[in-house]
């Protein structure tokens, strides 16, 4: 998307720090918006439900949404910057009308998992199939891309199920080191109180967030803090949340940073130019992690609603 997107945004006149920093921090919401790998890892880390943590992203990643273009809004004010054509309602109904079929997609995903008519892995093959039945409506079907498209998702799926085997076994090492119970046992030797230990857990995903890569840090630490999640009876899908949350903040946040890196790559800005502009989204996005920390309503409200 980076490298449609950031071209024509220079082009129309926005610097490449804002481009590459709106782009980059936006894309980063593909963490906590379903589908998404790193949940379903953590579900095979933590052993929960894959649905129910895609249905608790929902609410967080409309908030983060809203926040990121409130502050897009605030930078088009203060600095002037270019505009497109004025608004149109006629134009925006023919647009509507025009993409409505696209429209099924998330309606096929979203609503077949939340109504409990389909898995997960169901609704991606009905999804799959929706594309190309709506690529023929189009009549925009290319074999060629249908093609390449198959094998990047069979390869992206073999990396994730790699993933999904190394955390079973690393699972299963720690369990027989008995690791995660001596740091649960030291933390609660400190305090019991789930709100303090929350705090101290965003600590320190938030730090192990500026040094590995999502897939990596859940793979190596979230094994290790789930019997602590458990003994002090916080629900495994609020912080799953939590955890998706700290990991998309690191994705914005150097020394590793992949996916501000890539953005500033696209954009061929300086990584600390664009982080000057990208604060101020890093800033939103943690603003929804304190939130969904200690407001757990906030991802579990539609959890609550469709699976009581």
């Amino acid at each position: 998307m980076g490298s449609v997107m950031i071209p024509q945004m220079k082009k129309r006149g926005y610097s490449g720090a804002f481009a590459a920093a709106v782009t980059s921090s936006s894309a980063s919401l593909a963490i906590i918006i379903p589908p998404s790998i790193p949940m379903i890892l953590y579900a095979t880390s933590a052993n929960v439900s894959v649905e129910q943590l895609f249905v608790a992203g929902v609410v967080p990643g409309l908030l983060g949404a809203a926040g990121l273009m409130g502050v897009s809004y605030y930078f088009a004010v203060r600095y002037d910057l270019p505009r497109e054509e004025a608004f149109s309602g006629r134009r925006l109904w023919e647009t509507f009308v025009d993409a409505l079929p696209t429209f099924a997609l998330p309606v096929i995903i979203l609503g077949g998992i939340f109504g409990g008519y389909v898995t997960a892995t169901e609704a991606a093959g009905l999804a799959v199939l929706a594309a190309i039945a709506i690529s023929l409506w189009y009549r925009q079907v290319d074999l060629k891309h249908l093609q390449r498209a198959m094998l990047d998702g069979g390869m992206q799926t073999a990396v994730v199920m790699l993933l999904v085997a190394a955390s079973v076994v690393m699972g299963g090492f720690l369990t027989r080191a008995q690791y995660p119970q001596e740091l649960a046992a030291g933390i609660l030797s400190i305090t019991e109180n789930k709100w303090l230990i929350l705090l101290i857990l965003n600590f320190f995903f938030l730090i192990i967030g500026f040094f590995l890569h999502s897939a990596a840090a859940i793979i190596l630490v979230v094994p290790i803090v789930i019997p602590l999640i458990d003994a002090v009876g916080i629900n495994p899908i609020h912080f799953g949340l939590v955890v998706t949350l700290n990991l998309a903040i690191g994705q914005q946040t150097p020394p590793v940073a992949s996916v501000l890196i890539t953005a500033c790559a696209v954009a061929r800005a300086n990584i600390w130019d664009v982080t000057k502009v990208n604060i101020y989204f890093i800033a939103v996005l943690l603003a929804v992690l304190l939130m969904c920390t200690y407001i757990p309503s906030i991802p579990l409200f539609l959890v609550e609603y469709f699976y009581g």
